[in-house]
């Protein structure tokens, strides 16, 4: 069976498609709208991003950097002093990770464990937790139990912000804040 050339027919497939794509343009730019704003008011209270590079730069994703990736990128800290701050992150935020505890160590009580979860799975994340927290502890002796030197390495080390985040934004905050990790990163580094 021949087909009839319908010029009206035609003509309105080639607008429906037109509008198709000019629609998903528009979408698209909202899209890349809505993340440059986003990236715009995160770099506003201090966090700090990598843009995307190479040729399919626009098919890739800004990605957020550490406050210790950022300190390094600036030449602020060294490799040495990073690796310390990133083991003593590794640490703090291991320690933090402690699930409740059930109320009955009785596993076929109902909703006495996450679903899933055994006893033995339990005691053993509870062990870890309590080996990370004395890691921690023995960490924060090295740090000499100072308050501001312990502070400065759990903001930016073990929650990863970067300084001006940490800081709240103030310039002589930010300043002050990144010589205290300094000096706490080098402790670190040291033991």
């Amino acid at each position: 069976m021949k087909r009839i050339h319908d010029p009206a027919r035609a003509t309105r497939e080639r607008l429906l498609r037109l509008e198709r794509q000019e629609k998903a343009r528009m979408e698209a730019r909202a899209v890349m709208d809505g993340v440059a704003e986003t990236v715009a008011l995160a770099k506003g209270r201090g966090a700090a991003f990598e843009a995307p590079r190479g040729r399919k730069a626009r098919a890739q994703p800004y990605r957020r950097l550490s406050g210790l990736e950022w300190l390094e990128a600036k030449g602020r800290i060294g490799k040495a002093a990073r690796a310390a701050g990133e083991r003593y992150g590794a640490i703090y935020r291991r320690a933090r990770m402690d699930p409740s505890i059930p109320s009955t160590l009785e596993p076929k009580a109902h909703g006495a464990l996450p679903p899933g979860q055994s006893l033995k799975a339990l005691a053993a994340h509870a062990q870890s937790t309590a080996q990370a927290e004395a890691a921690l502890a023995a960490c924060r002796r090295r740090l000499m139990m100072q308050p501001d030197l312990i502070a400065a390495c759990d903001l930016v080390c073990g929650e990863e912000k970067t300084p001006r985040e940490a800081a709240g934004g103030g310039d002589r905050e930010t300043v002050r804040l990144e010589a205290v990790l300094k000096v706490a990163l080098d402790l670190l580094a040291a033991g």
